[in-house]
């Protein structure tokens, strides 16, 4: 009997932007967009891996500082016509806002069971000492990686330095260095040496596999509001009663929390009053929100705020974004805020 030659691994690579995607160009020697569809060329590695490998490039090509909810919906809409096509998405992006939009397409995929690895560098791909060529493949290996059939990390992940990380856990840790980010509250998925060690005990397997749904609607009408040492009553009412805030993402000291003066009170209350959500998060890299552990956090407590514990501030904002678009009542969206969607809060 004939033997039926197994089916290609396929890899869909989503071009947004980003330092990645410049080259030096050969007449002028200043730095131009990668054509992708010729990225093999590029990065002749990727054709070792005897891989189908495809190129989708943003036009415009977005920096990062330039995306927002509709970069994002643009994004999953891609991933959602060609799921049934590829194996896995490699979706190539700026470092600055990357996080924050691996945080929103992890809400916007529910039963996803294929790695959507974002990944990006801090020099050009088309410079010499670049981390960008590494980190591309090592994505790109990551994305097409099976174990008995089904992808090894069916999960919305950043790859970076050599390292996986749950992309809702992550942040932008430094600007210059190649280990741009961290996961200080969650494990790494994978860690790249000679082989790529997977820990599958902290990736994410749905329990009942579903059809895939992604949804994008989103919310924007939210502001992040950073405690500091001598914040005053005016800053804080001019920002609370902004026409249309419907979330604030309060970023606290330390273990959550916030100066105990009455007018801070008084404000937050009203706020909470008129229907406005708050979501307190810790202004560390590390650690969680434990409101009432102090008399500082307890007031924000008794007032209705809601608790965020582990979560990124990245994590914190689309979260609370994406459930304001979800038509859900304040009391629904408060009780998700504390839920893990997708492993991004520790319960």
């Amino acid at each position: 009997m004939e033997k039926i030659p197994a089916k290609k691994t396929s890899i869909l690579i989503i071009y947004t932007g980003g330092t990645i995607g410049m080259v030096h160009d050969s007449k002028t020697g200043s730095l131009v967009p990668v054509k992708f569809d010729r990225i093999q060329e590029v990065v002749p590695e990727l054709k070792r891996f005897d891989f189908i490998i495809k190129t989708i490039t943003f036009n415009p090509a977005l920096d990062s500082s330039n995306m927002n909810p509709i970069s994002w919906i643009k994004i999953a809409r891609t991933i959602e016509r060609n799921y049934n096509k590829y194996d896995g998405f490699v979706v190539l992006h700026g470092t600055d806002t990357m996080s924050y939009t691996a945080s929103a397409l992890s809400y916007m995929f529910e039963n996803l069971d294929k790695p959507i690895v974002l990944t990006g560098s801090q020099l050009p791909i088309g410079q010499i000492r670049t981390d960008g060529k590494e980190n591309l493949i090592t994505a790109v290996e990551i994305a097409a990686a099976k174990r008995n059939g089904a992808s090894i990390v069916p999960e919305v992940c950043i790859c970076f330095d050599f390292k996986l990380y749950r992309g809702n856990r992550t942040l932008k840790r430094d600007a210059e260095q190649f280990s741009a980010f961290r996961s200080v509250n969650y494990p790494e998925l994978a860690v790249a040496g000679i082989d790529i060690k997977y820990s599958p005990e902290f990736i994410y397997y749905p329990e009942n596999k579903g059809i895939l749904k992604v949804n994008t609607d989103f919310d924007d009408n939210v502001v992040i509001l950073k405690m500091f040492p001598g914040i005053n009553q005016n800053v804080l009412n001019s920002i609370l009663n902004t026409p249309g805030l419907k979330g604030v993402i309060l970023e606290t000291f330390g273990s959550g929390n916030a100066p105990t003066s009455r007018w801070l009170s008084s404000c937050i209350k009203k706020a909470i009053k008129r229907g406005i959500i708050l979501l307190n998060v810790t202004q560390c890299e590390g650690g969680k929100v434990v409101m009432g552990q102090y008399q500082t956090s307890l007031e924000l407590l008794n007032a209705g705020v809601v608790s965020g514990k582990d979560m990124t501030t990245e994590a914190a904002i689309t979260k609370l974004m994406f459930l304001l678009g979800q038509g859900l009542k304040p009391a629904e969206i408060k009780m998700y805020l504390n839920k893990s969607l997708r492993g991004e809060i520790s319960e």
